[in-house]
């Protein structure tokens, strides 16, 4: 399976107008090579690189088994307009939350972590990383990670 961005490359820098320094927007991201079997899929993005550990940037689930993209959006109600349910992120909303590293504190690295499930997960709205984590176990039947990178002057 194999996730890009028409935004960003691997590895490349975030566009500022997805941080919270712009218009907060999600990134675009497209998929491909789901494997035999997929019924939805689950979306995480973190930081590895915040100073409190991992942050999370934006959680969403039961994406449908169709969809093979996200363009970029603003979306923070508890459904996505083009499928799925938000989770919440660790700044405490719904939805993506962007890119905002404490000033001086360097590069930070976005990991966009993309499942393919192999069924719905029927969370409520507002899952935390911990809860979609625990109900993908035994689900999971492909995974793939997108890195961009972002940092703030």
């Amino acid at each position: 399976m194999r996730l890009e961005s028409a935004s960003f490359r691997e590895g490349e820098p975030i566009p500022k107008e997805h941080s919270r320094d712009g218009a907060d927007s999600h990134p675009a991201l497209a998929w491909s090579g789901a494997p035999k079997g997929t019924r939805s899929f689950a979306l995480i993005c973190d930081d590895p690189d915040a100073p409190r550990g991992r942050w999370v940037h934006w959680i969403l689930y039961d994406v449908p088994a169709e969809a093979s993209a996200l363009p970029a959006s603003v979306s923070k109600t508890e459904r996505h307009a083009d499928g799925g349910t938000h989770g919440r992120n660790d700044f405490g909303e719904l939805g993506w939350g962007g890119p905002a590293p404490p000033r001086g504190h360097g590069v930070h690295h976005y990991e966009f972590h993309l499942y393919a499930l192999d069924g719905k997960l029927g969370l409520p709205p507002g899952a935390g990383r911990r809860e979609l984590e625990g109900a993908m176990k035994g689900h999971v039947l492909e995974e793939t990670t997108l890195t961009g990178t972002y940092i703030r002057d």
